[in-house]
């Protein structure tokens, strides 16, 4: 059973950091690409960044490029996501998600995804 769960969100004052983190399980974690999505009330989730298989290539959404940066551990099944210079329109819930995929490149559809974890809320105040 594949499990992919988020930790690490919480409530960050604007210009402050915050890192989450995914765990997961129940696939073999170096074959996978990773990506990070957040949604936020009344909007549509949007893709944030993500992570190829081996980590030699990352991509980001350009709102939030430069701040933020993806990184990933195969050994302990983790992928985290460094978040820097935070935004009140960083505001959402964050979610990870999973694509068995050994590709040089980083999608950023969320159908594209097969596996998703719950979420972690992230807020920003001003």
């Amino acid at each position: 059973q594949v499990q992919l769960v988020e930790s690490g969100g919480g409530s960050v004052q604007a210009g402050g950091s915050l890192r989450l983190s995914c765990a997961a399980s129940g696939l073999t974690f170096a074959r996978i690409t990773m990506g990070w999505f957040r949604q936020a009330p009344g909007k549509e989730r949007e893709f944030v960044g993500g992570i190829n298989w081996s980590g030699s290539i990352t991509g980001y959404a350009d709102s939030v490029k430069g701040r933020f940066t993806i990184s990933r551990e195969n050994a302990k099944n983790t992928v985290s996501l460094q978040m820097n210079s935070v935004k009140p329109e960083d505001t959402a819930l964050y979610y990870c998600a999973a694509r068995i995929s050994r590709e040089y490149v980083v999608r950023d559809r969320d159908y594209e995804y097969t596996y998703w974890g719950q979420g972690t809320q992230v807020t920003v105040s001003s």
